[in-house]
């Protein structure tokens, strides 16, 4: 993939196509500002060497975002309130996914600070939806968009109509609400949100990343992912099932993946969502360790 410009914001490619554990970064060019600083580290590196970077913002907390944040460690660095407390203390980063002190937390904590560099942090400021912040040579909104995380928010630059949707990638993939605090409704509202914003050109986090032609039809696959994953739970409960059997539908990963304690997580995490989702409806109830259909 390649660096492209949009005016003074400039898409910076990840490794792999931005797919985990990469992804895309922004670079705001004269303001020196980098978002989401988890693209190619040898490019950020070359940002660093050159003093083009002032300030590092964040969409979120995810380690996929973060991974070359240790470049940066003397720079002042901006996130939302909501997202802020797993950049400070790694226990409550593990606890933000829902993750136990069993061997996927042990698994994790050990990759964050292997592979993703993860040294504490505190921001210097809050980002918050709504802030309008205006630059030399460009003016940005801070949009909030929960449900990905509590507090993840996308950036729309107003002169190129360019907007940045972080994890709201428009990927075949689907949306992620996994974490302990994700939400599928709020996910719905704020991919809805987005799809409003009069963007001419919209970059994601992962995957294709650019998109600069006309984008209904994959705002309206995108969301349809989380119907398809509802129906087949559905299928997949005609019998009661444990959250292991659950799991090992594969549902949403659609086949058992490595590292299996990233993805059979993420597997238990997205499921557990739309239980709660289906539970609330009364559509589904648990029995034990069962989880059955109330009506067939």
């Amino acid at each position: 993939m390649q660096e492209r410009s949009f005016g003074p914001v400039r898409f910076l490619p990840g490794d792999n196509k931005g797919k985990w554990p990469a992804c895309h970064s922004v670079y705001i060019e004269k303001a020196g500002i980098l978002i989401d600083p988890a693209s190619n580290r040898d490019r950020l590196i070359q940002l660093r060497n050159e003093s083009a970077v002032n300030e590092i913002w964040l969409s979120h907390w995810h380690e996929d975002h973060i991974a070359h944040l240790d470049l940066f460690d003397d720079l002042p660095l901006k996130i939302s309130k909501p997202d802020a407390p797993q950049l400070a203390d790694i226990e409550l980063f593990l606890k933000g996914y829902g993750f136990e002190d069993d061997d996927h937390g042990q698994f994790w904590r050990k990759m964050m600070v292997e592979q993703f560099h993860y040294r504490p942090r505190k921001p210097s400021e809050f980002l918050k939806g709504g802030q309008v912040i205006e630059l030399e040579n460009l003016t940005v909104e801070i949009i909030h968009t929960p449900g990905h995380t509590p507090g993840h928010l996308a950036f729309y630059f107003k002169e190129p109509a360019v907007l940045f949707m972080g994890d709201y990638d428009l990927t075949k993939f689907g949306p992620w609400y996994g974490d302990r605090e994700g939400s599928i409704r709020q996910t719905i509202s704020s991919v809805n949100r987005l799809r409003k914003v009069p963007a001419r050109v919209w970059l994601t986090c992962h995957e294709d990343g650019v998109f600069d032609s006309e984008i209904s039809d994959l705002w309206d696959q995108y969301l349809s992912v989380i119907d398809v994953r509802e129906s087949k739970l559905l299928d997949h409960l005609q019998q009661p099932r444990t959250m292991e059997e659950i799991v090992e539908a594969w549902i949403v990963y659609r086949k058992p993946r490595e590292p299996k304690a990233f993805f059979a997580f993420g597997e238990k995490a997205t499921m557990g969502k739309h239980l709660e989702v289906l539970m609330d409806k009364s559509i589904v109830a648990k029995d034990g360790e069962h989880y059955y259909l109330t009506v067939k």
